[in-house]
């Protein structure tokens, strides 16, 4: 294990330490309390990942604000209501050493219609899911207000987190989220001077990074998760990821993380063909070797990896830290059991129905079971159907959907949908 690159330190510009190269990646898993808070289900879940062995821990989206949610059953981190419950939770991912970073995002568009309520945007563009479009609403074009309101929620949530006692945080700007809707020319038409030009784009990125940067302690880490590619005709393609991992640069942040994909065109599910392959296994690796040579900061590649080899292949070409996430729902202890020089492969679930979109929530659903399982204190199952964890998934997704609307309707009004 001495010589092995996987488990070798990673010092972060600000100078805090990995104790090795694999993360558990963000997965959404839809399991907060009643009042949209971490309970029981994530410290059990999360202790378990913490003793797995991963280095560092991303935990799923949390929303800054819980008018505008990616899921049901998401975290809400908007105010310090909840502040004990962020406390375990933050325990139970840094028991055994672990860097804890809390994923701090704004869906966007990419918000259900049950949810009843009303998606903003960078621009009023409807997802295009084919028959599955309208299960979204069309979202209402931001205000200058809304951008403001936006840019301080990242920060007030980011300095809750440090408060709570996670180590540090993640700005989501990809998988079509707000920040990457913004990023995009397809989903971001505005003509004032945060839409147009690559840089204006960028703009509420850059700003929010730059912010939370200069409000948090130095030692709290400042992570940014990005597209390579939206994989769509005319969308944020290579060249834009590159330009904005160069104004990164100049921001102090600690670690950028590469995926790619949408709703619309989920590329992070990976691609059809040889399971075997390395571009099915890692299939943003090609884009990261080039991200290595103008990024200053570490680069964490995500999507797909199952297998040591293929880890240490990342590791040996220059890449910072390796992403596991669906693979971590199937064996927690993936880490430990790779330290201990175990050569398990890990079976990613496969669903080739012609429905693209269905397919791909089928996928999730089975990830969601077996991470459900981990939160109950069960081991994993090793094979899981397709079709009964969409199913059942969706059976709790319509109780986590009531469950939620009866959250906003006794809040204060907060002025959603002005």
């Amino acid at each position: 294990m001495i010589d092995d690159p996987l488990f070798q330190p990673l010092i972060l510009p600000n100078g805090a330490v990995i104790k090795n190269r694999i993360a558990k990646a963000s997965m959404e898993e839809n399991l907060a309390d009643v009042n949209q808070a971490p309970g029981e289900a994530l410290w059990r879940m999360y202790r378990g990942w913490a003793e797995g062995g991963a280095g560092l821990i991303l935990t799923g989206n949390v929303m800054i604000d819980g008018r505008y949610m990616t899921g049901p059953g998401g975290v809400v981190v908007e105010d310090r209501a909840n502040l004990p419950a962020l406390r375990k939770w933050a325990e139970a991912g840094r028991s055994t050493g672990a860097q804890f970073w809390m994923q701090i995002n704004h869906p966007g568009r990419q918000m259900m219609a049950s949810l009843k309520q009303q998606p903003m945007a960078p621009s009023a563009v409807a997802l295009e899911l084919g028959r599955f479009s309208k299960l979204f609403v069309m979202p209402r074009e931001m205000t200058r207000r809304d951008i403001d309101e936006v840019a301080a929620r990242y920060v007030e949530t980011a300095l809750i987190a440090e408060e709570a006692g996670f180590s540090g945080v993640q700005i989501h700007a990809a998988h079509g989220y707000l920040l990457s809707q913004f990023l995009s020319p397809l989903t971001n038409r505005r003509t004032d001077k945060w839409g147009g030009s690559p840089e204006n784009r960028a703009r509420l990125l850059i700003e929010i990074v730059r912010l939370v940067r200069s409000s948090v302690q130095p030692s709290f880490c400042v992570a940014v998760k990005l597209n390579s590619a939206d994989f769509q005709r005319g969308g944020f393609g290579k060249d834009d990821a590159i330009a904005v991992v160069r104004q990164l640069n100049e921001l102090g942040v600690d670690l950028v993380e590469i995926s790619g994909g949408s709703y619309e065109s989920p590329a992070m599910q990976g691609r059809a063909g040889d399971e075997r392959t390395m571009a099915r296994e890692a299939y943003f690796l090609d884009f990261a070797r080039e991200i290595i040579t103008v990024a200053r900061m570490p680069v964490m590649l995500t999507g797909g990896i199952r297998r040591k080899k293929v880890a240490q292949t990342a590791i040996t070409d220059g890449i910072a830290m390796v992403g596991l996430a669906t693979a971590l729902a199937i064996r927690p202890d993936l880490p430990n059991a790779w330290a201990r020089g175990e050569d398990i492969e890990i079976t990613a679930p496969a669903v080739r129905w012609r429905s693209k979109p269905l397919a791909s929530l089928a996928v999730q659903s089975v990830v969601k079971t077996q991470m459900l399982r981990l939160a109950e204190g069960r081991a994993p199952r090793h094979c899981v159907s397709p079709a009964l964890a969409l199913i059942q998934t969706q059976i709790r997704q319509s109780r986590r959907t009531r469950q939620y609307v009866a959250w906003v309707e006794k809040r204060p009004s907060q002025g959603a949908g002005r």
